[in-house]
């Protein structure tokens, strides 16, 4: 099974001890690992010296590329002065407060407080946890349900699984758990029934939400959680009035808005955040992976007064708030985030991803004019996807057989591209320093591997 590997090589050891993530295991024992050594801005490079542009950002996550000096100084500064410490029990460091006023004030969640966590499975958790001492301090404690929408990804521990709209997340471990709901995903390529336009099909999604609240009971229904453009479930945009609908349909029945920002957060979606793009107005918003660049392990949550308040009324008999994670506010995690934050601050982020977002799109929709197979170019901002289709007429999608969207995956790794296909949807999302001359790059390279695809396909 693993003797073509050499037994003392990385790739040997990796097949003979390391069980991946988001991996077949099976093809994994027979192709090995891709071992990536090292990381120049937006590229990487593995053990052959080989380099790709990573146009995925690592996992949609290293915005400022995979080897920034001021980051990694900020770290260094850090571990020299505190290298660990807790924010249990009244605990705190003057980084974590730092990072606490900072995300407050930058997300706009006025009077609110922020809280700190490792990952964003972590930070989605959170916010369910907090929506049910929410409701229960009301009077409310029947409200425990929680609905998500088809084809999203909230993470991979227990409730963030169960809160997925994706299968794959689901059938080895009999997800999603009692009480975690799924309806209508917001997708206008393929969920608009034949003479509907936007504005119908988000008035039609609103009522199935209604629909299914009122069929669960309202007073068991604790809330709704949406990430602003859907990212793993195929990079989806939403009709543009659609939160509002959501947000009426919520706010009717108490149900509160969880905003998961994990992607579109800081600078992705062409905003600071992905709630300013969508229209959303949250009790909660998630963060994490741009929070720091990914260049250390932290996610954060941020709550509107009302969401403290309850917590604080839970506990006015003297109790302490029963939620904790060891490495909460890690002083290295939170002083690596500050310096991401004044980065951005720095380099303009909002105006930068909107321009280079822009540049990339245009070359995506001139290639869907000459290729028939791309039915669908989405986005906003350094967030964008193309959707391959059989038929661009009928909108008819390939056999799944021809896994024609991993086809095109390992094409692009030939000619040095990394991205990311979510069934036949062919993902970017690439570091947000990119300039002008890597966003032709990256179109050059996705335009050379379609191509390439474009020729098996017709052979088939």
């Amino acid at each position: 099974m693993t003797q073509h590997f050499k037994p003392n090589s990385v790739a040997g050891r990796d097949v003979a001890t390391h069980l991946h993530s988001q991996t077949n295991p099976k093809r994994f024992e027979e192709q090995g690992p891709l071992i990536v050594t090292r990381g120049e801005g937006i590229h990487v490079f593995d053990d052959a010296g080989k380099s790709y542009i990573d146009a995925m950002a690592g996992l949609w996550c290293a915005s400022l590329g995979f080897n920034n000096a001021r980051l990694a100084a900020a770290a260094n500064r850090q571990y020299a002065e505190l290298g660990f410490y807790h924010t249990f029990f009244n605990r705190t460091h003057e980084p974590a407060t730092n990072l606490a006023e900072t995300l407050v004030a930058l997300t706009g969640m006025k009077g609110g407080k922020a809280y700190f966590a490792t990952s964003g499975s972590e930070a989605n958790e959170t916010m369910v946890k907090l929506a049910w001492v929410y409701h229960t301090v009301r009077g409310k404690p029947t409200k425990r349900k929680v609905i998500a929408r088809d084809r999203a990804f909230h993470g991979s521990t227990i409730a963030a699984a169960s809160m997925c709209g994706l299968t794959f997340m689901h059938r080895e471990f009999g997800l999603p758990i009692p009480g975690f709901l799924h309806t209508l995903c917001p997708d206008p390529y393929r969920g608009m029934l034949a003479g509907e336009n936007e504005e119908q099909f988000a008035d039609r999604l609103a009522l199935e939400l209604e629909r299914l609240i009122l069929r669960e009971g309202p007073d068991t229904v604790a809330a709704f959680i949406a990430e602003p453009i859907n990212a793993g479930g195929g990079i989806i945009v939403p009709p543009s009035s659609y939160f509002a609908k959501v947000q009426a349909v919520l706010d009717k029945y108490g149900v509160l808005c969880l905003d998961d920002e994990i992607v579109c957060g800081f600078g992705r979606t062409g905003n600071w955040f992905g709630k300013e793009t969508v229209g959303m107005r949250p009790h909660m918003m998630a963060l994490a992976k741009g929070l720091s660049s990914s260049y250390f392990p932290i996610s954060a949550v941020v709550l509107a007064p009302e969401i403290y308040d309850a917590v604080n009324s839970f506990n006015k008999q003297g109790g302490s708030f029963g939620h904790g994670f060891t490495n909460s506010g890690h002083p290295v995690g939170v002083a690596v985030a500050l310096e991401t934050i004044k980065i951005y601050e720095e380099m303009n982020v909002v105006e930068h991803v909107r321009k280079m977002g822009a540049r990339l799109k245009g070359h995506f929709e001139a290639m869907a004019q000459r290729y028939a197979m791309i039915g669908d170019v989405r986005g906003s901002g350094l967030m964008l996807g193309i959707e391959l289709v059989a038929d661009r007429a009928t909108r008819t999608p390939f056999d799944p057989a021809l896994q024609v969207g991993l086809t095109f995956d390992q094409i692009a790794y030939e000619h040095g591209l990394i991205g990311r296909c979510m069934g036949d949807t062919l993902g970017f999302s690439p570091p947000l320093i990119v300039t002008e001359k890597d966003v032709d790059q990256i179109a050059e390279r996705c335009e050379t591997s379609l191509k390439v695809l474009e020729g098996r396909l017709t052979r088939k």
